[in-house]
């Protein structure tokens, strides 16, 4: 939906072309809709069984596990949102869909965009006075490689807590909703609604926590091929834990013939191979170069390649959920009005990070900010699913790899609801 890839399976260039009226794109928006609400669902009954049985909790268990369900169902019922009702920016007051807190059998009605982000907002603020008890705040917990190889002398301080020590329910807080995650999507929440000061403020209590290192160079382009790390896992404020997924993953990305590959030129333009992408580790690592004389010349994704041996690997198999390079962008774009210097250097760090050295020049007007916002998060973002979102919150038209301009409408950024949905709205 990004027009980041050339597919050859008809359906995804039916979903790529924004032809939802076709029975197969249906289909997948059916299930998205059932299986997100399903989710939903488990959360609300988490929420139930915590509070009917606090007494049974030890310690702080019962607020952790109450306020990741909060931060979850809040997550969740924003993808939908994201993707099924009209933006804030488009329409506020339009009707979206059901913010789903109970376990029922009866229907929740439809709220409008405006009502759906408050209760997300109240979910998560509720969710982060929960979690002020995370172990991930202290200074004791350590973020990085479980199974990382060492060489060299390394600091006591700079070697991952996150697996060792403590009550193994209390390990591992980045593969779950976190506080530091309540925070994350607070900043995504607040900035679609435009209300830029609480975005900012969000976002900076995860930079400034300086809990997420960034990912090193050495680290990244590892010459020990279990020991690569293609995702910057250090730096995943949170994400979901998928190690059965790895031959899906090869199949759609990096398998002999994927779908999900772009062609060699789309891939170049993307990362801006002619200028600043030269130098970027993202293009000189993310893919495999693929050449045939007989079909156009592609780029295989290796971003969510494995060792065949899970436990070797230096970290497990993520699906990134919240990055610590997203509170940047966040931070950069939300700061740009008050304070210009302040969000070229968020933006910069970025980069800086990712191997670019060029900066933005400080004479830089807003609307090219923002252009260079988004081509920086397109890459950041490639696989991830997050691009499109971004489109639609800013209402930018889509161009694909033919030149075709997609205008800035429900069209193409809202997806139809299931048809008894429809009903049900109406």
């Amino acid at each position: 939906m990004a027009q980041n890839y050339a597919p050859g399976n008809v359906s995804y260039k039916n979903i790529q072309s924004f032809l939802y009226a076709d029975a197969g794109v249906i289909g997948d928006n059916d299930r998205i809709w059932i299986n997100i609400y399903k989710a939903i669902g488990y959360c609300n009954a988490i929420l139930e069984a915590v509070d009917a049985r606090k007494d049974v909790f030890s310690g702080n268990n019962y607020d952790i596990v109450k306020g990741e369900a909060l931060t979850l169902r809040a997550y969740l019922h924003f993808d939908l949102l994201r993707l099924f009702a009209p933006s804030y920016k488009n329409n506020p007051a339009a009707k979206a869909i059901p913010y789903v807190t109970t376990i029922s059998i009866k229907s929740t009605p439809f709220s409008t965009t405006t009502e759906i982000l408050d209760k997300i907002i109240g979910d998560l603020t509720a969710a982060k006075l929960l979690l002020k008890s995370d172990p991930i705040i202290n200074g004791g917990y350590v973020v990085g490689y479980p199974n990382k190889i060492y060489t060299g002398n390394v600091a006591d301080e700079d070697i991952a807590t996150e697996v060792s020590g403590g009550d193994i329910f209390l390990q591992n807080r980045r593969h779950r909703m976190n506080y530091y995650a309540a925070c994350g999507e607070l900043a995504r929440v607040y900035l679609y609604k435009e209300d830029f000061a609480k975005s900012l403020e969000n976002a900076n209590e995860v930079i400034d926590a300086k809990k997420f290192p960034w990912t090193t160079k050495e680290d990244f382009f590892s010459s020990v091929s279990n020991q690569k790390d293609r995702i910057f896992y250090p730096e995943l404020i949170a994400g979901f834990y998928i190690p059965e997924s790895k031959d899906m993953l090869s199949d759609y990305f990096s398998d002999s013939s994927p779908e999900f590959s772009p062609l060699l030129e789309q891939k170049d333009i993307i990362f801006e191979k002619g200028t600043v992408g030269a130098d970027d580790w993202r293009w000189m690592a993310w893919f495999t170069d693929v050449l045939s004389t007989n079909s156009p010349n592609r780029a295989y994704l290796r971003k969510y390649d494995r060792n065949s041996d899970q436990v070797g690997n230096a970290h497990p198999l993520m699906a990134p959920a919240i990055r610590l390079s997203e509170m940047y962008y966040i931070a950069a774009e939300a700061s740009f009005d008050r304070d210009k210097a302040k969000a070229i250097t968020y933006f910069n760090t970025v980069r800086e990070h990712r191997g670019i050295g060029d900066g933005l020049p400080a004479s830089i007007d807003k609307t090219e900010f923002m252009n260079k916002l988004v081509a920086e998060c397109r890459k950041e973002f490639f696989a991830e699913g997050q691009i499109f979102y971004m489109y639609k919150r800013l209402n930018r038209d889509i161009t694909n790899t033919n030149g075709q301009v997609y205008p800035a409408t429900n069209r193409i950024f809202v997806l139809p609801l299931p048809l008894d949905e429809q009903a049900y709205r109406n």
